[in-house]
């Protein structure tokens, strides 16, 4: 195989393109990864879900991951609907995981990309990709360019997986995203420190607190800072008359929980936003192509679902490139599968988000709403229901749909084509 000739090129070394690339390259194929900044570097979304476990095994990472000193997060603590005060779900009621992770995103990130790199594939920082490279409707290869490079390179592959998060590269392309205009939240977020925090194991809770117009995240993180964010529709933030900072301080001041929680705290960064949050892409595939983590979707960031969705993408899109590059001629069906199974977790996702919205509700209701959105059966107790799909373990049909995932990541030996695949 030539130098500049790959089974799969990945553009974007996020959690989403490293696990995906990473995975793929210890299946023992050839990989390529192109990241156009120099990691490690900052990114927002450092609480992590159960449901980024079984990525985060099948890549080797768990142990090294308890060995960093991350804060664990056994849970999550709300104060949400109707005023009974702070309530809280464990992780241990809904999984095999009794914690994750709050991360700083800068080296777990790095630790992504790092592994990548150590099961095989070959990792390109400050490699901006220019294009990607089409025969006719098919991906071929990309054309990208390295820091200090006069001229750019062109790599070709089997298959070019999408990673660039909100840049998009081919959903730009083709048009894909489909925001949804009722999520059109925009953020502002800063760090303090000398915050108050919960003893035992809420000591690393997230907590969620609703807000008249919007609601704030708290999440505290190992170096002893707290990530405080605001979130809120970009009309009413518009409405406000006031700059986001303005709105923070103000929002913070009248809060309840929070407001206890850095009484004594000093902001010690400068604040941050974003906006335009929550979109799905209408196609995640196409051919010699496929998009995973945010390039694909995102989901409104009130579950802390980013990382969690990305790595659970990455596994499935994982066995599901794997299953298409030993088997070429189903390779339509293999994505299609893909694709149905992330589309499915997502709309069931996005159905529970917008009744959890509903701040009149109470706990009761929203436990309610999570066991008829993933459990109608009623086959557990809907309590557990509800830390199910706060936990990212759950959903309509799960992105991998059954154990095939874990098996092909974790047995020495590449899983058969499914048999519903082959005919």
């Amino acid at each position: 195989m030539a130098g500049n000739d790959f089974d799969v090129i990945v553009i974007g070394g996020g959690p989403g393109g490293s696990a995906t690339a990473g995975l793929l390259a210890k299946q023992g194929h050839k990989v390529l990864v192109l990241e156009k900044e120099k990691f490690p570097r900052y990114h927002i979304g450092e609480s992590l879900i159960t449901g980024s476990m079984p990525t985060i095994e099948a890549l080797g990472l768990r142990e090294r991951l308890d060995n960093m000193g991350f804060v664990r997060k056994y849970g999550g603590t709300l104060l949400w609907g109707r005023n009974q005060g702070a309530w809280d779900f464990r992780f241990t009621e809904a999984s095999e995981y009794e914690y994750t992770f709050q991360v700083r995103r800068a080296d777990f990130d790095s630790v992504l990309l790092a592994r990548a790199r150590e099961l095989g594939a070959l990792v390109i920082e400050e490699a901006n990709a220019q294009d990607v490279l089409f025969e006719g409707e098919r991906a071929v290869g990309v054309r990208y360019l390295r820091k200090g490079d006069s001229e750019p390179t062109e790599a070709t592959c089997k298959l070019v997986i999408d990673a660039t998060g909100q840049q998009h590269l081919l959903a730009r392309k083709f048009g894909l995203i489909d925001y949804h205009e009722d999520l059109r939240n925009i953020a502002v977020w800063a760090y303090f420190q000398n915050c108050r925090r919960y003893g035992g194991t809420r000591w690393g809770d997230t907590l969620t607190e609703n807000r008249p117009n919007g609601w704030f995240w708290f999440i505290p993180l190992s170096d002893g800072t707290v990530s405080v964010g605001y979130v809120t529709p970009i009309e009413k933030y518009k409405e406000s008359g006031k700059s986001l900072e303005e709105l923070h301080a103000s929002e913070l001041a009248a809060a309840d929980e929070i407001t206890s929680l850095t009484k004594d705290a000093t902001r010690v960064s400068a604040f941050r936003t974003i906006k335009d949050w929550s979109y799905t892409c209408k196609n995640f595939y196409g051919p010699g192509w496929a998009l995973v983590g945010d390039a694909a979707a995102f989901i409104d960031p009130l579950l802390s679902t980013g990382v969690g969705l990305a790595l659970r993408g990455s596994l499935g899109l994982a066995e599901t490139a794997d299953l298409a590059l030993r088997n070429p001629e189903s390779e339509e069906k293999l994505f299609a599968r893909y694709e149905r199974n992330y589309v499915d977790f997502l709309n069931s996702l996005l159905e529970f988000i917008r009744f959890f919205y509903d701040r009149t509700k109470s706990k009761e209701d929203y436990w309610d709403a999570a066991q008829q959105n993933i459990d109608p059966l009623r086959q557990r107790p809907r309590k557990i229901d509800f830390a199910r799909v706060l936990s990212g373990v759950s959903g309509t049909r799960d992105i991998f749909d059954g154990p095939l995932a874990l098996k092909a990541f974790r047995d020495t030996d590449a899983p058969d084509l499914p048999e519903e695949l082959a005919s």
